[in-house]
């Protein structure tokens, strides 16, 4: 018979189970070259990755700088750096250390086996971003693809448990072979997604070829420029997604937009730049940017209120010339003026003034403030449609409505009992005026718009 145990009362805890993920704790480390106002690059590209790091998950406990003379082969940082780092981890209680710039895989796991806390890269985060605001089954797997062509020579790194699991001579160590076989499965999973994205560029294509009567315009520039304001104000869609967080757009999104006097475009918000964005990333994000190769003008919205806003441009525009896009018709649009502290305007419009010469001044936020944006689009549209003398019955009420509706009427007479109209017309309601019986006569050609640039390979 087993004995009776005394009964103890035990308090059972009403507080929920917390299932949260613990917060990664970070230590930012920038370690740039030696040279001309080094200190206030380290600051901004700081700020920067303090930012990327929030809209990850992780919160920022330290930083820790250091300028070189070129990274140290094993560690990228000096040796007494590397030690100074593993007392910063101690001190503050760091789970994570992340480098403004990109490490070798040799590099990483060195320093890792040194701090003996986990590092990543400045690539590393933002795949690590892209992954988490993925939406559309094309954004999710271009970022597979980016992390997986990441992932593939570093593949070492992540099997450091198994490194003192070696064979004897003329054998192979479990290690060896389980890295061997993981190599075989992202190989094969990164040729599986290179076919299933050359099939959405296909498609792409197709819609494209539908698209040919619009003007097409595709807005470009660094992320958080304010692209997304943009197309939500002049597409007047509530529905288009802004943040004030980086990377908040990954998915091309496309709105038709009325930009006054009968005139239309197609305008298209893209995937925003960053400075030193991971080269896999932008060769996976191919089909997305095929958009703005297919663009008729393409403007380049820049943030006038970021103190750095002349090394953003110099990013999006070398982003643009990696992709073959240097020679399409472009706009500088200089966006957030209303954020730009009054006595710093002046002198922000003559700079802008002596380096690109053109360029709009807006707000998407002050009222009125995309005027000048909508009448440059128009002008143009207007220098790409013929002008035409359309004879119309006057009795065609239907007709003569359809001119003024979906053209811009420069003129018009009554010539015995027909209405002539000069007018600016597209493609499609020239047909559409044919057909009805009108007599269109050309008296002045459009200018034809640049033809689109082929796809350039990536690597």
């Amino acid at each position: 018979m087993l004995p009776v145990l005394p009964h103890r009362s035990t308090a059972i805890s009403r507080e929920p189970i917390n299932l949260t993920p613990p917060v990664e704790r970070a230590i930012l480390v920038s370690a740039p070259f030696k040279r001309g106002g080094a200190k206030h690059y380290v600051d901004e590209h700081l700020e920067e990755l303090a930012r990327l790091a929030d809209t990850a998950g992780a919160q920022v406990v330290g930083t820790l700088t250091q300028q070189l003379d070129r990274p140290h082969p094993g560690t990228y940082l000096g040796s007494g750096k590397v030690e100074e780092l593993k007392q910063r981890i101690q001190e503050l209680g760091a789970t994570l250390v992340i480098f403004d710039d990109e490490l070798t895989p040799a590099q990483g796991k060195n320093v890792e086996s040194v701090v003996r806390t986990r590092v990543m890269d400045r690539a590393e985060l933002i795949l690590d971003i892209f992954a988490t605001r993925a939406r559309s089954s094309e954004a999710r797997m271009q970022v597979e693809l980016a992390q997986l062509e990441y992932l593939l020579p570093r593949l070492t790194r992540m099997w450091t448990h198994l490194e003192k699991m070696r064979g004897g001579i003329g054998m192979r160590g479990p290690g060896e072979t389980q890295l061997e076989t993981d190599r075989r499965l992202i190989q094969h999973r990164i040729r599986i997604l290179k076919e299933r994205l050359a099939d959405v560029e296909r498609a792409r294509e197709v819609q494209r070829q539908g698209r040919h009567a619009h003007f097409r315009v595709a807005l470009v520039g660094y992320t958080t420029a304010g692209k997304s304001s943009i197309l939500r104000h002049l597409a007047n869609d509530g529905l288009v997604f802004v943040e004030d967080r980086l990377f908040a757009t990954l998915d091309p999104l496309t709105r038709e937009v009325d930009i006054g006097d009968g005139y239309t475009v197609l305008l298209t918000d893209t995937v925003g730049f960053i400075r030193k964005l991971p080269h896999h990333l932008v060769a996976s994000f191919r089909a997305t940017l095929a958009e703005a190769r297919e663009a008729d003008l393409l403007l380049h919205v820049i943030d006038a209120s970021h103190p750095a806003w002349e090394e953003q441009r110099d990013v999006v525009d070398g982003v643009l010339n990696d992709l073959g896009l240097s020679s399409r018709p472009l706009t500088y649009v200089m966006n957030k003026m209303d954020a730009v502290p009054a006595e710093q305007l002046s002198a922000v419009r003559e700079r802008v003034a002596n380096l690109m010469p053109n360029s709009l001044f807006v707000s998407a936020v002050a009222d009125g403030g995309l005027a000048t944006l909508t009448s440059s689009l128009r002008s143009s549209l207007r220098s790409l449609r013929p002008i035409l003398e359309v004879h119309i019955p006057a009795a065609n009420g239907r007709l003569i409505a359809e001119v003024h509706r979906d053209g811009e009427v420069l003129e018009q007479r009554a010539e015995d009992e027909m209405l002539v109209l000069r007018a600016r017309l597209d493609e499609r309601t020239i047909g559409r005026l044919r057909h009805a019986g009108a007599r269109v006569i050309v008296t002045q050609a459009g200018l034809r718009p640049a033809a689109p640039v082929p796809a350039v390979a990536l690597p």
